[in-house]
């Protein structure tokens, strides 16, 4: 085949066959197609779109490109979730645990933080030992043995992705929902997952910052997901605010362990619960919403949760000591309190600056490589709706002498939105998809 035929085709708004799609992603991996090549392609695909058999067909393409996890011998209902990434988003740290406590076996492959959102595997490897590097049989073991595994993608799961999604990060052309589709997709098939949730984050710490961009994301995603046979349902979440009290990775850490001990924030709570509950309907492990709501409310009453998360530590090396005594990850060697400028009522914080200012102190990454300080982060006193006062800190930044505070603290102080009267509730979730 004529890889410039291709661009042409796919420049003058041409449909592509699974063939030819098939065909440019394995020539890519080898190393047929230059980036530049690949990359004018990609801005076709920004200008004209994908339709959804040439997101299947990109899709079935990449997950051909490596191995695939063989959870053949695993006979609990395999169903996994996806978060679009947010600010303090720490519900797979409970969510996985508890939907396996729930007799869900969760096969999760996870990502790390770029710029203001955080990222799962970060928050596990503060717990010190803990390993997210499993290769395909240990990974397929352990959700046999245990029912759970929260693990990095490998070099062999699933390398087109990885390839293409470094091209489309130097290349500006990240926001295409066939794109997305095809990069979230084709590594939830590569894991092994029979059925998905998908929480997608809308507002200004989300990467789709408007209603309407993530439901078209939401239902592209589903759709998708249906005509590969995956089972599929999405939910549209608020990230206007930081979900909980703690962005950082020790600490929102500590904050999902108070969450499984049954002490965790309200929305942290209500959102894991919600999200569980479509998984166990999905897996076909409650005939109804209610009672799939029993079941998991009972399962992090009764501490099975915790349990669950404790032998996934043992079992990816981790210290479970950690789990009771989570001053073993350790702290920030110092701590910054800002009080706010007047008394009121906060209407709101904004997710994206709050992201922000937790980066410019080292919890966050500008490019994938860069190291980050897994102890520094900022804890919310008062979030929207709660009354403040100006004699008692907002917000407490924790960091080292060499972070960039004072960046933080304009940032912080620009996210700050305070009134005379408390403001209306937000809903936390905005909408579904079925």
């Amino acid at each position: 085949m004529n890889f410039l035929d291709l661009i042409e085709q796919k420049k003058r708004g041409v449909e592509l066959s699974e063939e030819p799609i098939g065909w440019l992603v394995d020539a890519f991996c080898e190393g047929d197609i230059p980036d530049y090549q690949m990359s004018a392609f990609l801005m076709a695909i920004v200008w004209r779109g994908l339709s959804d058999s040439e997101t299947v067909a990109l899709t079935h393409a990449m997950v051909r490109s490596g191995e695939r996890f063989d959870l053949s011998n695993v006979t609990a209902p395999k169903v996994d979730k996806h978060s679009t990434g947010g600010v303090g988003d720490k519900i797979s740290l409970v969510l996985a645990p508890l939907a396996a406590a729930c007799g869900c076996a969760v096969p999760m492959v996870s990502g790390r933080g770029l710029g203001h959102t955080g990222g799962t595997l970060d928050k596990l490897e503060s717990i010190p030992g803990f390993t997210t590097d499993l290769d395909a049989t240990a990974f397929s073991r352990q959700v046999e043995s245990i029912g759970i595994a929260m693990a990095a993608q490998s070099d062999d799961l699933v390398p087109a992705d990885r390839h293409l999604y470094a091209l489309r990060s130097a290349t500006a052309t990240v926001e295409d929902t066939g794109l997305i589709t095809a990069s979230i997709l084709s590594k939830k098939i590569a894991e092994g997952t029979e059925a998905l949730v998908l929480d997608v984050k809308v507002g200004s710490g989300a990467f789709m910052p408007t209603l309407e961009a993530a439901r078209s994301l939401a239902n592209r995603l589903s759709s998708v997901a249906r005509l590969d046979g995956l089972k599929c349902r999405a939910l549209l979440t608020d990230m206007e605010q930081p979900l909980g009290r703690s962005v950082g990775n020790t600490l929102e850490v500590e904050e999902a362990l108070d969450t499984l001990r049954g002490e965790g924030p309200r929305d942290v709570v209500e959102l894991t619960l919600r999200l569980t509950v479509e998984m166990l309907l999905l897996a076909g492990l409650a005939s109804t919403t209610v009672e799939a709501e029993r079941l998991a409310a009972a399962r992090l009453a009764d501490g099975s949760a915790l349990q669950v998360f404790r032998h996934m530590v043992e079992a990816q090396g981790g210290d479970p000591a950690a789990v009771d005594n989570p001053g073993i990850m350790g702290r920030a060697a110092e701590q910054t309190s800002l009080t706010p400028p007047r008394a009121g009522w906060v209407l709101g914080i904004d997710a994206r600056l709050v992201g922000e200012a937790a980066g410019d102190l080292g919890a966050g990454r500008q490019t994938k490589d860069q190291e980050i300080d897994l102890q520094a982060g900022v804890f919310l006193h008062a979030k929207s709706g709660d009354p403040v006062e100006t004699d008692a800190p907002w917000v407490t930044l924790y960091h080292d002498p060499g972070a960039n505070v004072e960046r933080a603290i304009e940032k912080l102080t620009e996210a700050l939105q305070i009134g005379d009267q408390p403001p209306s509730t937000r809903p936390l979730i905005l909408e579904q998809t079925e």
